[in-house]
């Protein structure tokens, strides 16, 4: 698994993951799935198995960081990353853009502070952790300050070499057979090795075909940073990188790192040794003590076999922090250029609150100003009044760094934001969720006798779901204390007049299927959009799976359904849950970690939906244990590729505000 930034120090950033994922990431499936163990491995990892897209193109099916997918071995979460990425760019010029020539457009066209970086050329160390960060004076959202700031600087690392070093003879495809790099040994720091996937017993075309693996054997020291990377100038190789700990541990992985190459950094927190582990996308290692336990990539894989070089190194990395004094609903935005591939946000605690080695900003709704189009883009909440620190890492050489801050639009102004959820079935434009345009969905009546109730039983159940919804989004938000001015109002269709297309409003369709809707997933929002920039946008609860009969998908409310069950109390939390986490997203949040010790509405699905859906130890849900599941602190989902802590609740609090 994955550490956190303070299970290894609180001076290292955290460079161990890399898109799209590291071990116990969503989802892992159970066997009995139809999946090898090689499949389940690889999502267990956190590193799809279906089909890529090719790079940039737009995959197939929904997007999984706006969606609540069942089936989890469908998605192409590094296709959707590289997708992303691609568009970022002109979709953070379509909003400055569309910002200019609104109401906003001084905000827009205020232009950003230059501030240097005080450590001097050449060194490290000066501005290393939080608490020597370089502090920035007249930065903040108040009269007089500028939140706007551009940070030059320049990352130092230590110095490495890489000697080229002969791979080991296959078969080198476990831990038990990994070749030495001789990285540790005497003062070598550094290696390069040009090697094959393909060419042992189990390649395709010199073997048995259940996949070819080559283990490398690194030894590092505590405080090094160990960086692996692949490079493909010729052949159709797709590489994903592994890392393992002697007893077999997955302590990070990278499918794709600006391309279809793969990198990983990993801060050392104990010296050792380490295996790298290099296999094509698609045919992951089930047991990486056993170099015969790929699953074959199959046919609807391509055959990505061929030469790539190793480059792995040892040694101290340069990382700088700047400090900002944010105010209480500040929202942060944050994007870098240059050298540097790593950029985070860390609170007053300090804790890594948002970190990211990628561009996702292409899922901020057009109404957002925060920035896009770099290397690594992050955006943060604050929570508390104070000072919070913006750190950059990840390469060699010049970067630039944009931070912008914003206060919510609500902030000051009389309008409330409502949140209406409409069971009554809607027409609704599929294409803003990729689909095909304007559908029509069905009504939640037409699900119910799939669920054991009847007719008879819709006003209670529609009574109970806006309870439930009630209860996570706004009472519990409000108990929270994090902000006295948090206001917001829930209609419905069953009580409220049809409250869609007023000011101000977004709503949650609650009902229709796949098919009506066109759109593969179980729900799914418009956008992730921190700070809550477009008040009026739509989600949809799609009931077809939700509905579908007991033990056909762990996404059914049924599978939790027995005798001693009140159904309708159970179906109506399920719903109530799933609901509050669509709208989550269009409040400004990513999807956390089902796998971790804190159920959290924003748990991504897969196997983790008993435990979105509230579902107790017995696994039964309408039970006397069911779990009341709420926002709160999570850490980020690793298949989305983001790390630390993000308070679900404190990202919503502050946007939804009047």
């Amino acid at each position: 698994m994955r550490r956190s930034i303070a299970a290894v120090s609180a001076a290292v950033l955290g460079l161990a993951l890399i898109t799209p994922g590291a071990a116990n990431a969503e989802p892992k499936p159970a066997a009995g799935d139809g999946l090898s163990p090689a499949d389940r491995a690889s999502l267990a990892a956190g590193v799809g198995i279906a089909p890529k897209a090719p790079y940039g193109a737009k995959p197939k099916g929904p997007n999984p960081f706006l969606a609540e997918v069942a089936d989890p071995s469908k998605v192409d979460y590094s296709g959707w990353a590289n997708y992303m990425k691609t568009q970022a760019k002109s979709k953070a010029a379509a909003r400055l853009n569309a910002a200019k020539a609104g109401k906003s457009a001084k905000a827009a066209a205020t232009p950003a502070v230059v501030v240097d970086e005080d450590e001097l050329p050449g060194t490290f160390g000066g501005n290393d952790t939080p608490v020597n960060a370089q502090r920035i004076t007249g930065y903040g959202t108040g009269s007089g300050q500028f939140s706007k700031i551009r940070v030059l600087g320049n990352l130092n690392n230590e110095a490495t070499s890489t000697p080229t070093v002969a791979p080991a003879p296959e078969d080198d495809g476990s831990i038990t057979l990994a070749g030495a790099t001789g990285i540790g040994v005497g003062t070598q720091n550094g290696a390069s090795i040009s090697a094959q996937i393909g060419d042992g017993p189990h390649g395709r075309q010199t073997g048995d075909g259940s996949n070819d693996f080559d283990f490398f054997k690194i030894t590092a020291s505590a405080g090094d940073v160990l960086t692996v990377a692949t490079a493909t100038p010729t052949g159709p190789l797709d590489t994903v990188l592994q890392l393992f700990a002697p007893d077999g541990t997955l302590l990070a992985v990278n499918d794709d790192f600006g391309g279809l190459d793969s990198r990983i950094s990993y801060p050392v927190p104990a010296g050792g040794d380490f295996y790298a582990a290099v296999a094509a996308y698609g045919g992951l290692p089930a047991d990486p003590f056993d170099s015969g336990s790929g699953g074959g990539i199959g046919d609807t894989s391509p055959p990505t076999e061929g030469p790539y070089t190793l480059t792995a190194t040892a040694g101290g990395v340069d990382q700088d922090f700047f400090a900002v004094k944010l105010r209480a609903g500040d929202v942060l935005g944050g994007s870098v250029k240059g050298s540097a591939t790593y950029l985070t946000v860390y609170d007053t605690v300090p804790r890594e609150v948002h970190g990211s080695d990628q561009d996702a900003s292409f899922i901020y709704p057009m109404d957002s100003p925060l920035p896009g189009g770099g290397n690594a883009v992050t955006d943060y909440v604050a929570t508390k009044a104070g000072w919070h620190y913006v750190g950059v890492t990840g390469g060699s050489g010049a970067y630039d760094i944009t931070v912008e801050g914003y206060r919510p639009v609500l902030q000051g102004a009389k309008p409330v934001q409502t949140l209406y959820l409409d069971f009554d079935g809607a027409r609704v434009n599929t294409g803003v969720f990729g689909g095909s345009g304007q559908r029509d969905l069905s009504p939640l009546a037409a699900f119910l006798t799939s669920w054991g109730l009847t007719r008879a039983d819709e006003d209670a159940l529609i009574d109970a779901v806006t309870a439930g919804v009630t209860e996570n989004i706004k009472a519990d938000l409000e108990a929270s204390g994090l902000n006295s001015k948090f206001k917001l109002k829930i209609a419905n269709s069953k009580d409220n007049a049809d409250q869609w297309g007023k000011a101000n409003v977004s709503r949650i369709v609650v009902g229709g299927t796949i098919d009506e809707s066109g759109v593969d997933t179980i729900g799914i929002a418009q956008s992730i959009d921190p700070g809550n920039f477009e008040t009026e946008e739509t989600a949809l609860v799609l009931l077809d799976v939700l509905s579908s009969p007991a033990g056909s998908t762990p996404a059914s409310l049924n599978t939790y359904i027995g005798p001693a069950s009140d159904r309708l109390a159970f179906v109506a939390q399920g719903l109530s849950n799933v609901i509050a986490h669509e709208a989550g997203h269009f409040f400004g949040n990513f999807h956390t970690d089902n796998q971790d010790a804190l159920p959290n509405l924003m748990d991504a699905g897969g196997t983790g939906f008993g435990t979105l859906f509230g579902v107790g130890p017995d696994n039964v849900g309408g039970t006397a244990d069911d779990i009341d599941v709420d926002f709160g602190d999570s850490t980020f989902l690793p298949a989305e590729g983001f790390s630390g802590t993000e308070d679900t609740l404190g990202r919503i609090v502050f946007g939804v505000t009047s």
